[in-house]
């Protein structure tokens, strides 16, 4: 089974793409630094035996996304998972070369794009790393980059995880009777180089019992690649391996609509 993984040069990328190599599965690393790759690369290699492909993208670019999209188009008649699980968090406001918020971009616009764009590929699931963050989104589909609003990189990064859930159940919805499903989840706080600069990461990292593994961010993802669950709840949020319960902002359909409609707008 063929397992695309965005974000796999490190974090619960990494973990999981080791992981899902051991039971078995090919993957596919993309990841945006060359040598991070291959050794995440040899890393499946020695579990497994085998040499991933390994595939570069810069989700700050939707170009570059395109042309992601484009050679694995070409490379994969099938595509049995597609994880989306790239992400950045930025205490410092920017715009990327599109126009867009980066975070925004990075964390939602681009997986969305390349979702859509390699659709016709996939033949089992979609699997998009969201987070508890999402619940303190206040996600607007007529303002994603928070232009008419205050900003702050933690309001700016819970929208960005409101619309990864918000995607998942829209996605779901079109994808209603097709044999391909979507979910998302939440990995957990984990002990990784993630938005190294903020003071909560360093408490994570710092602190005895505060953070986790990412082999333990990383155990829901490969659950829901591997599982029947990841099959039985379309359009669900999970945390620690089951689904959980969200508020209505990260599941409701109207404004899940919406942002896809505006999401679709902002990557033509």
């Amino acid at each position: 089974m063929i397992n695309v993984i965005t974000g796999a040069s490190a974090g619960i990328g990494e973990a999981a793409a080791v992981e899902l190599a051991r039971r078995g599965r090919q993957v596919v690393l993309v990841g945006r630094n060359t040598a991070r790759l291959t050794h995440v690369a040899e890393r499946v290699r020695a579990v497994s035996g085998a040499v991933p492909d390994t595939l570069t993208c810069d989700y700050t670019s939707l170009e570059d996304v395109r042309r992601l999209a484009a050679e694995l188009a070409s490379r994969y008649e099938r595509i049995d998972v597609l994880v989306n699980n790239a992400g950045v968090m930025t205490t410092r406001r920017s715009l990327t070369g599109d126009g867009h918020e980066t975070m925004i971009q990075v964390n939602h616009l681009a997986p969305f794009l390349l979702t859509n764009l390699l659709l016709e590929r996939v033949t089992g699931r979609v699997i998009t790393t969201s987070s508890r963050a999402g619940r303190t989104g206040r996600l607007d589909p007529a303002d994603l980059n928070r232009d008419r609003r205050r900003w702050s990189g933690w309001l700016q990064y819970g929208d960005s995880k409101q619309a990864n859930a918000l995607f998942t159940v829209e996605l779901a919805r079109r994808l209603s009777g097709t044999g391909v499903t979507a979910t998302c989840f939440h990995p957990g706080v984990i002990k990784t180089e993630f938005a190294p600069k903020t003071f909560m990461m360093w408490m994570v990292k710092n602190v005895p019992g505060m953070g986790r593994s990412a082999e333990e961010g990383a155990s829901t993802l490969v659950h829901l690649a591997t599982h029947p669950d990841g099959a039985a709840h379309p359009g669900r949020y999970f945390a620690d391996g089951a689904p959980a319960a969200v508020p209505r902002g990260m599941t409701d359909p109207d404004l899940a609509r919406a942002l896809w409609d505006a999401s679709a707008e902002a990557v033509a």
